[in-house]
């Protein structure tokens, strides 16, 4: 059993001259990591005030053993390879340290075990989340994909935001159960801009019974950080579902981000979506661990 530290006071706020240390700590599990570990090169290249978040190291003095980023998300990472008592109390930290910052995050992402003792001591005094997701396989490649790629797949291009949104947006409320439009919306416009002009992002493009043409597949790196990038927000128009288009799009999404961005490849999906991991096994994603998401 983890041990809990309601006053803990273990984790520290670490700053530039640490960065070096929590990349460390991310190198042990890069694809188990990259969430945060994309949230450290931020704060690498352009600062700590610009990357939009505290990060936690625990112990609070010494090498730094395990990190926490604290911002939009909460992503700790605790390296197997450390004690379980070191575990534990890394866990209790970080935990404190949220407490102390109190519920600021929309949710609580990373390795299965340590998120859901994490939420076990945050559940005390944070309010009830919207979701629990416990069971999400985590997926990787690291070769060419099982499936011919969909040659339609491509980068998206800054003009064709105004596609590329509204599908963003659909994915978004179809997997979360609401719009990321709602109260302004501004930031998530931002982030899929920011994606696109990073050659994050791709579409597959065809035409439409109404429209001149409309997003058919799309898919984002949501985070790249060392040898891994992280595919995310992965959606067929639901009027063509069933036509194949998935498993070659995300065929093209490999061999595209292993060409031009990192040799592996990652994603998770919930245990549950059983069509989207028959798609993925296919491809020639493997399970490599096994993330939980807690939803506010």
């Amino acid at each position: 059993m983890l041990a809990d530290q309601p006053d803990g006071g273990a984790a520290r706020v670490l700053g530039a001259t640490d960065l070096a240390d929590a990349r460390r700590v991310c190198a042990s599990d890069p694809v188990a990591s990259v969430l945060a570990a994309a949230r450290v090169e931020v704060a690498a290249r352009a600062g700590l005030a610009a990357s939009g978040g505290q990060l936690w190291g625990y112990p609070r003095t010494g090498p730094v053993e395990a990190v926490c980023w604290a911002g939009a998300n909460i992503v700790p990472v605790v390296p197997s390879s450390l004690g379980r008592a070191e575990r534990d109390d890394a866990v209790a930290s970080f935990a404190a340290a949220a407490r102390r910052l109190g519920r600021r995050s929309s949710s609580v992402v990373g390795e299965q075990q340590v998120v859901l003792r994490l939420w076990e001591l945050l559940s005390r005094v944070w309010p009830a989340p919207r979701e629990i997701r416990a069971d999400q396989p985590s997926l990787a490649i690291d070769r060419a994909p099982d499936v011919e790629p969909d040659p339609g797949v491509r980068l998206s291009r800054p003009d064709e935001l105004d596609l590329v949104l509204p599908a963003c947006v659909r994915m978004f409320t179809e997997e979360v159960g609401y719009s990321p439009l709602s109260g302004g919306g501004g930031a998530y416009a931002a982030r899929v801009r920011g994606l696109i002009a990073e050659n994050r992002s791709f579409v597959r493009l065809e035409p439409d019974d109404h429209d001149p043409v409309r997003v058919a597949f799309k898919a984002e790196l949501g985070a790249v950080a060392g040898p891994v990038a992280q595919v995310q927000g992965v959606w067929v128009d639901p009027e063509l579902r069933g036509r194949g288009l998935a498993a070659p799009g995300m065929a093209a999404v490999v061999e595209l981000t292993r060409r031009q961005v990192a040799p592996v490849v990652s994603l998770y999906v919930n245990s549950f979506n059983a069509p989207a991991l028959a798609t993925y096994r296919r491809v020639g994603f493997e399970q490599v661990g096994t993330f939980a998401t807690i939803l506010f």
